[in-house]
């Protein structure tokens, strides 16, 4: 097998266990479709309410649109960015195990090769597909130096890249990969440990970060329930009063009050999608320091946000 081989079946390989692109160009075409929609609605060429009190809202209805745009963007590759770092997780999870196990071989006088393969036949849980494939490889004549990069061209993840530079140049410069393997092995296991009690303090965070959304929804749904027909009711009781009385009511607040409540509804429906974007993005990030994971939180609470105030 030659080096354009090896380096053909890789990019093969990366690319049928990767759907980013297609996610990402699906998502998109939907989200600029939904755009192109908003865009119509708003200046008023197209006239698709939810609501039959939107059909005389152009913005409201554009902005509806809007939200769908983001949801089509924000939700099928937050989901499916989650789902590979969950896969990733199960793999790097038992990674320490089979380092230890391919140790243990190399005490035996096995190469860095045969140590490999004699360790695939273990069970490592989502690992052991990864590693039959690097047994595979090393058997058809791929060197292990060279099965070891495609499998972190595979898995693609800062512990797997960190473990396999070492494990590469330590057997280029020949010395006892054994050692070596039982450091990277308890070095990942310390690794993982810290990510774990990380994650689990990072939740609280998280949750507060729930927590202070929904507070914000309750009280924008108590002023909707509360302040703003107050305000719509003064407004009627003073045109009545003004016609009672024989006078008018020049006061531009008392006229135009019923337009200023349906600004002041928008503006809360605006800084509604605000926060639930802002705030989704910082809960994946505090979680595991990647944007792409807030995604999936920002999906999540601007559909609970949009839903719960177009009910109010």
């Amino acid at each position: 097998m030659t080096k354009a081989d090896l380096e053909q079946a890789k990019t093969k390989m990366y690319e049928k266990l990767d759907f980013t692109k297609p996610i990402l160009l699906v998502s998109g075409g939907i989200a600029g479709i939904l755009v192109v929609i908003a865009i119509l609605n708003i200046m008023d060429i197209f006239n698709m309410p939810l609501r039959a009190d939107e059909a005389t809202q152009p913005v409201k209805r554009g902005v509806n649109f809007i939200v769908f745009a983001m949801l089509a963007m924000l939700g099928p590759y937050g989901f499916y960015s989650q789902r590979k770092l969950k896969q990733i997780e199960a793999i790097e999870g038992r990674l320490p195990d089979f380092l230890r196990d391919v140790a243990e071989a190399g005490r035996f006088g096995m190469t860095l090769a045969e140590s490999i393969v004699v360790a695939s036949s273990g069970r490592y849980g989502k690992l052991t597909a990864e590693i039959e494939k690097m047994a595979a490889q090393i058997q058809w004549g791929v060197p292990a130096s060279e099965a070891l990069k495609l499998f972190n061209e595979r898995v693609k993840t800062p512990m797997v890249s960190r473990v396999v530079s070492i494990i590469v140049k330590s057997s280029d410069a020949g010395g006892d990969v054994a050692d070596v393997l039982t450091m990277v092995s308890h070095d990942a296991k310390e690794t993982q440990l810290t990510e774990y009690e990380r994650s689990i303090a990072m939740s609280t965070y998280i949750a507060v970060i729930y927590i202070s959304f929904f507070v914000f929804l309750v009280t924008i749904a108590i002023i909707n329930a509360t302040f703003l027909p107050k305000m719509l009711e003064a407004s009627e009781s003073l045109t009545a009063t003004g016609g009672d009385s024989g006078g008018s009511v020049d006061s531009p607040l008392a006229s135009d009050l019923p337009n200023v409540v349906e600004s002041i509804k928008l503006a809360f429906f605006l800084a509604a999608i605000i926060h639930a974007v802002g705030d989704g993005l910082l809960a994946g990030v505090i979680d595991n320091g990647r944007v792409v994971s807030g995604f999936r939180h920002s999906f999540l609470m601007l559909i609970i946000g949009f839903s719960i105030l177009m009910l109010i």
